[in-house]
């Protein structure tokens, strides 16, 4: 497991270079904030949340298996994930953040341009 990434994942990095084609501009993993968003997009109060369908359990998700050995230990891991992310959410949203999620079975063109569509078109809160 240690050479699991905690940042700069290829997912991240293909939203990111999407963002910033897109004209937005954005910080990264920002401490600040509850569970270190990994984008923060200040000007229009949303953060962008890259989630890997294997640690955060996408429901019905192909990517979404539980591995065969030590299942109790990963069952237990994943449910603490879930929990913690829901956790997190909630706060992001208590603080007048809006979170979108975005999950890394879901990458395509089209569903960029929707999240930048997302980013951009509805209305911000503050």
């Amino acid at each position: 497991m240690s050479g699991i990434r905690g940042g700069d994942t290829k997912p991240e990095l293909l939203v990111r270079s999407f963002l910033h084609r897109a004209g937005l501009r954005f910080r990264v993993q920002v401490r600040s904030l509850p569970g270190r968003p990994d984008i923060v997009l200040r000007r229009h109060r949303t953060v962008v949340l890259v989630h890997g369908c294997f640690w955060h359990r996408h429901p019905g998700c192909r990517y979404a298996t539980t591995p065969a050995t030590n299942r109790a230990f990963w069952r237990i891991k994943f449910a603490e994930n879930v929990a913690r992310d829901t956790l997190k959410l909630r706060e992001l949203r208590k603080l007048g953040w809006r979170p979108l999620v975005v999950w890394e079975c879901q990458l395509s063109p089209k569903r960029l341009a929707l999240l930048v569509h997302r980013i951009t078109r509805l209305p911000r809160t503050h």
